[in-house]
């Protein structure tokens, strides 16, 4: 049985098939999604919006008819869809008095944590103002070669949905939900109405990609709704075809699929999971059973191999003897300085160094995989 009854805070996913249209923008829709987001605003929730279809509308508005693959053609679609698209949002917001603002990131952003925190900050502004946030990639800078993209919005809405500790992330789509099948050619499909756990039989339902210009699909939500699951965040999946979906969903309504949270992790913890890695440390055996059974902090002796450029602050991989990655962590060290200590006893180390940190990273500051 769902239960929605202490949400407070709720990340709505808006997809790319539901905003196009054969000219470009849906405008009906748009309105449809901004009358729902104002009736939840008067029932007091605060709504933050993550919308697809910037590079779809630019590439349309281009009258660009394939899938939009080269970059710099991605980047130039989404330096013109963007305005389009927040034009749209601002003109349905202002039928009911209210103002949205467009919220432009990168994975860096969330991946800094000065940057993570001015986000955070600006956000909790726009809604103490009751303006709509209205999220989407910053696509005319984001590049997979500098890895700073996210690579679907699903999962960047999750990303948000965890940093801003959202009570529930609303991925509207155009299916209903999960469904142990393709309801559209097998008639046996069944809707599951709620999940647990999101095992591999349950991915092994999510198969295909979405439209021409999505780059989405079932899968790419099970995974956000994995990433929101750890932020203590449950996740809806609906139709955003079905009049009134949103405000019905929210209202308890069991439409779609409801997957539900599992205990939160605190802040810095998630900042920490959620954060690209920057490199990573190999270490023997013996700091791994420190690491895993004993729950100690990692010294510089227990290194066997440093990867990567990082800098002290970054979050790093540690992997073990075997090649598999035990926690992330944050180092208090750059990885060049690691390099020079890795192995070292500690009272070598301000030998080394100078006066510097005795352990790569205390427990409190890693989070285990």
């Amino acid at each position: 049985m769902r239960t929605l009854s202490n949400i407070k805070t709720i990340v709505v996913k808006v997809g790319t098939n539901l905003l196009s249209s054969k000219t470009g923008i849906d405008n009906d829709r748009i309105r449809d999604i901004a009358d729902q987001v104002a009736r939840l605003r008067t029932q007091g929730y605060n709504v933050i919006l993550v919308s697809s279809g910037a590079i779809g509308m630019g590439a349309k508005a281009l009258r660009h008819d394939n899938p939009v693959k080269h970059i710099p053609l991605r980047q130039a679609c989404a330096a013109i869809g963007n305005p389009l698209l927040m034009t749209a949002y601002q003109h349905a917001f202002a039928k009911h008095n209210m103002l949205c603002g467009q919220v432009l990131i990168t994975r860096n952003v969330l991946n800094n944590r000065t940057g993570y925190n001015n986000m955070r900050a600006a956000v909790s502004t726009l809604l103490q103002l009751g303006v709509v946030p209205v999220f989407n990639e910053n696509d005319v800078v984001s590049t997979s070669e500098i890895n700073n993209v996210f690579g679907d919005n699903d999962r960047m809405s999750a990303y948000v949905a965890s940093k801003i500790d959202a009570d529930l992330l609303v991925l509207l789509t155009d299916i209903d939900g999960v469904y142990t099948g393709n309801p559209k050619t097998d008639p046996s499909a069944v809707r599951l109405t709620e999940i647990d756990e999101i095992t591999d039989e349950i991915f092994g339902y999510a198969k295909g990609a979405g439209s021409t210009f999505s780059t989405g699909g079932m899968r790419t939500k099970l995974l956000a709704a994995q990433i929101a699951q750890k932020g203590g965040c449950g996740t809806l999946i609906i139709s955003g075809y079905e009049k009134d979906s949103l405000v019905r969903a929210i209202s308890g309504e069991e439409i779609g699929t409801y997957i539900l949270p599992e205990k939160r992790l605190a802040q810095r913890q998630r900042w920490i999971l959620n954060t690209s890695s920057s490199g990573s440390v190999t270490v023997d055996s013996g700091a791994e059973n420190a690491l895993t059974v004993g729950h100690k902090s990692l010294l510089p002796s227990g290194i066997t191999n440093v990867t990567g450029v990082f800098n002290e602050g970054d979050v790093i991989d540690v992997v073990s003897t075997n090649g598999n990655v035990i926690l992330k962590a944050v180092t208090s060290f750059n990885s060049s300085d690691l390099l020079r200590i890795m192995g070292h006893k500690t009272k070598d180390i301000s030998k080394i160094l100078g006066d510097v940190p005795k352990v790569v990273f205390r427990p409190e500051d890693a989070i285990y995989i």
